[in-house]
């Protein structure tokens, strides 16, 4: 059983009582009407960690003691919940079902480090929830994990098991990075040489882009659209929205590859491309033309119907105008629009766009260059290149997802220690990224209503597999979640001694998930590849 004090992300009022609720064989789970899927991860969940059978019952009056019930109660706030363990047993409610799923996770807590086992220790172990009414509710609706697996595939199941991470910290947004110059991941039907073509790689820039080695063999992979719905539902069972980013119009060779008529084909040969092999900004972007426009108006038409979610990000990041400098195609259509330049042409892209999905009910994101040549109307920002982005949509009445790579680029190297493993960007520790700061004192009330919330990124140029992507996430990620859960106070003030002692319970958590975090002394000598260099990188890469 973990103290009362050991929750993490730190819940809003705890007050404890005198006694603990023992689960037992004959203990019952109620679900209420709206609750029942809650119910059916619950009584998975904890099956698979303590044996225990948690059998349905039939009312709430029926978990006597020792049970468990969920319900759900319109007085309380969509994500909001109330954990009550007494007498009676415990009751969860929440005022929807997101609710009550966050509370059964801080339920999940205070059964101790080993209700995260995926086997059970045996029928004979004590499992007991202390007496205590907690009620808690996030600071922001928008709690965000982006991971990239364009630059390294991760597989499906890895993607599951990371679903299941963000729900452990009460994350509820997986903003899904599906294409780069790197790699097309998305099957889509109509354009199937975006995967039998851009999926696939021949070869990939081992370790940072300075790097001079290089992992000689084929690097690819894709999900089919039963994969993308799978994810879809997985995390809907959790509560997590799916967010799929599709970055035009830069990042984009992987496509051209695929496609060359989609490239600047007036500027350069584009049938020579292939899926780019290293890392950077990439000059070979998407020709300005209707052909293009109607292209990608079919890969969303596929997604929308993979991704119910308000959604769709477009990117729109790190677009070099080079080519469209020289391409008089290019330039005939900034002269025929009237667009001015080319980041009036890059601007005029993303407004089609925003254009097409709002009329289809859904709503576009892109990073904070959409700015770049006007904003587009309704759109809202990604706002990674610091805060200066956010806060220029926010005073423009735009809603804002706070991801400044300074602060929360999770890629970025842990340490300045030569034994950190490829060593990139900033310097971040576990307390910069706890004193992280999402709303900028600049902002002032009405406009900081437009900061939906935050989002910590996982680019993963330099990692390899799911091992590096654990390594660089953790646990860090857990500073981040209760940042973005947390009603903290000003960073300053942040008690980090206090985190750090919760942490101490919470590593054990992760060990029983399986978690390859950093360790809090420093890299483990496994963790070192031979032949990588470990110097620190003078200055900061590029986002992607």
């Amino acid at each position: 059983m973990s103290s009362l004090t050991d929750v993490i992300p730190a819940p809003g009022g705890v007050v404890a009582g005198a006694g603990e609720v023992r689960l037992t064989a004959r203990s019952q789970l109620y679900a209420g009407d709206g609750v029942e899927g809650v119910g059916h991860w619950l009584r998975t969940a904890l099956w698979q960690a303590t044996g225990l059978p948690l059998r349905e019952g039939r009312e709430l009056d029926d978990t006597d003691e020792d049970g468990i019930g969920l319900q759900l109660d319109p007085e309380l706030g969509p994500e909001e919940y109330r954990l009550v363990s007494d007498a009676t047993g415990v009751l969860i409610e929440g005022g929807s079902a997101a609710g009550v799923f966050w509370g059964a996770q801080t339920l999940r807590q205070l059964l101790g480090p080993d209700a995260y086992r995926k086997a059970p220790l045996g029928l004979d172990r004590t499992w007991a929830v202390p007496h205590v009414t907690i009620e808690d509710t996030p600071r922001f609706r928008w709690r965000g994990l982006m991971l990239d697996v364009a630059r390294h595939f991760m597989p499906k199941e890895g993607v599951l098991r990371y679903l299941d991470l963000m729900a452990a910290h009460k994350l509820n947004v997986f903003h899904f990075h599906l294409t780069d110059d790197q790699g097309w991941r998305v099957e889509i039907k109509r354009y199937p040489k975006l995967t039998e073509v851009g999926s696939w790689r021949a070869r990939t820039k081992f370790g940072h882009r300075a790097s001079p080695l290089w992992e000689e063999k084929p690097h690819g992979g894709f999900y089919t659209q039963d994969d993308i719905r799978e994810i879809v539902a997985y995390a809907a069972e959790r509560h997590i929205t799916v967010v799929p980013e599709i970055d035009v119009p830069g990042h984009s060779q992987a496509a051209i590859a695929a496609y060359p008529e989609l490239g600047n084909t007036d500027v350069i040969d584009t049938t020579t491309l292939s899926v780019w092999d290293t890392w950077g900004i990439n000059k070979n972007v998407l020709a300005p033309t209707d052909n293009t426009l109607r292209f990608f108006e079919g890969v969303f038409e596929e997604l929308l119907d993979l991704f119910p979610g308000e959604f769709i990000h477009v990117g729109g990041d790190e677009c070099a105008k080079d080519q469209w400098r020289e391409s008089p195609t290019a330039q005939a259509r900034i002269e025929e629009l009237g667009l001015g330049d080319e980041d009036g042409l890059q601007s005029w892209f993303i407004r089609h766009f925003d254009t097409w999905l709002t009329a289809r009910g859904r709503r576009l994101i892109g990073w904070d260059e959409i700015l770049e040549g006007g904003l587009a109307p309704g759109a809202a920002v990604s706002s990674w290149r610091g805060y200066a982005g956010g806060i220029t949509a926010a005073r423009a009445g735009h809603d804002v997802v706070m991801c400044p790579e300074q602060q929360v680029y999770l890629d970025h190297r842990q340490h300045d220690g030569a034994d950190e493993p490829v060593p990139i960007g900033y310097v971040r520790t576990l307390e910069d990224v706890f004193r992280f700061e999402p709303v900028p004192p600049e902002l002032g009330p009405e406009e900081a209503r437009h900061v939906l919330g935050t989002q910590a990124n996982l680019w993963t140029e330099v990692m390899e597999d799911t091992g590096r992507v654990d390594y660089q996430a953790f646990p860090r990620l857990v500073a981040f979640a209760e940042v973005a859960w947390s009603a903290l106070p000003a960073p300053a003030e942040r008690d980090f001694a206090d985190f750090e002692r919760r942490m101490t319970a919470h590593y054990g958590r992760l060990d029983a998930l399986g978690v390859g975090y950093r360790p809090p002394a420093g890299p483990h000598p496994w963790q070192r590849r031979p032949g990588v260099p470990g110097r620190p990188i003078e200055g900061t890469p590029p986002k992607g």
